[in-house]
């Protein structure tokens, strides 16, 4: 009998990857970087609270994770503390600067499909080198979040794993030269990125065997030491942001010494969003995706939750997220566009500490390495974010100076009416909006522990049109998703990258629990002891 075979779809990944639980009373740190998680959980342990952990770990991502976050970024972090049934807002977003000039981005006629579906501009301006800088505004951010919400632990105190994660260098394993790799076309185009990350003109190779060894950052443990010593305005106002001003300058770039000065993060109250049950959801509101997730969840408490996410309940979330997308871009120049492909370019991180207050904060660069462009007098990594801008004149999301852009980012927390209960958030683009949601319903509506949400198999929905599904759903579900038009099925593989990567905390009846991304290699959730 003659041999009857059809190659089966392609996967990348043929084995099972799971990711612990942590679980204490003391606290957690959730991070994408294990190092960075350690340096956040140090301070806890030290005394200080989740507001102080959080501003830890994020500062070690600056050496740690350069590809999503960083000292050039920005961010959002929510800070729900013990007994309060609402939550704050530290707004750090993306501005852009006093000087942004429409002419600087002149059109091709083509559209350009990197993160975002745009017209293409003439060099990709608005994608890499110094045109494509928005506001740092993340060391503002990550100030105000310890002398607002901290504990009172001196500066020093908090940048000390930074510094000393700096000092050792980011490792050249695998993942490292994976991301450097990646970015290498456009970071060769920038001498001091070049000079650090493409030794001999050509990304790094991790070891066939032994250890790796380590990328030194430019002058990054030098500026994170000024900091520490200088305080964190230097950053804006002193050394530090006249060498980050004549470095700009010099590159012909638009972000000035004023914008800097001026640079201060905002507090405000949280975006409440009710949950069935009686749970309210503290979101980041504004031009985040939180009210988009308000839209979502508002249509889903509409539809009885099953025992368990079954073909309707996927159908009705997909169908739904199609809406919430289609009213979300109007008017933006997206809604006709194919949703566009998402790198894990941003970072997620959740903590909570022994009293039980949480912090829920999302950073980034924008792109995968931000903006490409390593400043060579600080060691800073700036982020694209003109990038969120749609650079055709006259839309609702057009460049215009100081503006604020429209952005994928959804850290949220959870209260019961007492305090919190629960902090989460992703990293992903448009991917983050559809994780945050599932992460929640298989938490809150499902009764999933963190274990079993983080390793569920979740569906993406990015925008008007389509779906994709992870490959291990059931079948019924699948078949069900590709009733309702375009469905991409695939895998949920370390790259290429189809889902966002969410990490939680939840509060559970002794102590607390958290879980960070499942396919993310380095990610964590660490318990202090």
């Amino acid at each position: 009998m003659p041999v009857s075979y059809a190659p089966p779809p392609f996967t990348t990944q043929h084995w099972q990857v799971t990711k612990p639980t942590a679980r204490g009373a003391r606290g957690i740190v959730a991070s994408q970087s294990r190092a960075a998680a350690e340096a956040g959980v140090a301070v806890l342990e030290a005394g200080g609270n989740a507001a102080d952990a959080a501003v830890a770990t994020a500062f070690a991502l600056a050496s740690m994770e350069p590809w999503n976050s960083g000292l050039g970024g920005i961010g959002f972090a929510v800070v729900h503390k013990a007994g309060s049934p609402g939550a704050e807002l530290v707004d750090f977003g993306p501005v852009a600067p006093a000087a942004s000039n429409p002419a600087d981005y002149p059109l091709t006629g083509k559209t350009k499909q990197d993160l975002f579906a745009w017209p293409e501009v003439e060099g990709d301006r608005n994608i890499h080198g110094p045109l494509s800088f928005a506001i740092p505004s993340s060391v503002a951010g990550y100030a105000t979040l310890a002398e607002r919400f901290g504990s009172g632990l001196p500066l020093a105190e908090l940048l000390g794993p930074a510094i000393a994660l700096a000092r050792r260098g980011l490792p050249q394993d695998w993942y490292t030269t994976l991301k450097v790799a990646n970015s290498a076309k456009v970071l060769k185009l920038y001498p001091e990125s070049a000079r650090i990350y493409l030794p001999e003109g050509l990304p790094p190779v991790a070891p066939y065997q032994g250890a790796p060894g380590f990328f030194t950052q430019g002058r990054l443990p030098e500026t994170l030491e000024r900091l520490r010593d200088a305080g964190w305005r230097d950053f804006y106002e002193g050394e530090i942001a006249a060498s980050i001003a004549a470095d700009v300058k010099a590159m012909g770039g638009r972000l000035s010494a004023q914008d800097l000065r001026d640079c201060q993060a905002r507090i405000r109250p949280a975006l409440a969003i009710p949950w069935r049950g009686g749970l309210t959801l503290q979101g980041a509101g504004g031009l985040t995706a939180a009210p988009t997730l308000a839209r979502v969840v508002g249509e889903m408490a509409k539809f009885d939750a099953p025992a368990a996410p079954d073909a309707a309940w996927f159908s009705a979330l997909a169908r739904t997220m199609r809406n919430a997308y289609a009213e979300r871009l109007e008017g933006l120049g997206a809604a006709s566009t194919p949703p566009e492909p998402s790198e894990t370019c941003t970072t997620h991180l959740t903590v909570v500490d022994a009293a039980g207050n949480m912090v829920a904060m999302t950073t980034t660069l924008l792109s995968s390495m931000g903006s490409r462009v390593v400043l060579p007098g600080t060691g800073v990594l700036m982020n694209n974010g003109m990038m969120w801008f749609d650079p055709a004149p006259g839309s609702a999301n057009a460049i215009r100076p100081g503006a604020r852009p429209l952005c994928n980012m959804c850290p949220v927390t959870v209260s019961d009416g007492t305090g919190p209960v629960m902090a989460l958030g992703a990293s992903g683009g448009r991917r983050i909006l559809a994780s945050v949601y599932q992460m929640l319903a298989f938490s809150l509506d499902f009764g999933m522990d963190p274990a079993a949400a983080a390793h569920h198999p979740r569906i993406d929905v990015s925008g008007p049109d389509g779906a994709t599904a992870d490959r291990r759903l059931p079948a019924d579900v699948l078949a069900a998703l590709e009733a309702q038009g375009r469905l991409s099925v695939v895998e949920h593989a370390v790259l290429p990258v189809n889902f966002a990567c969410p990490n939680l905390i939840r509060k559970e009846a002794e102590g607390f629990a958290g879980i960070s991304d499942v396919m993310t290699p380095w990610s964590a959730a660490i318990a202090a002891h």
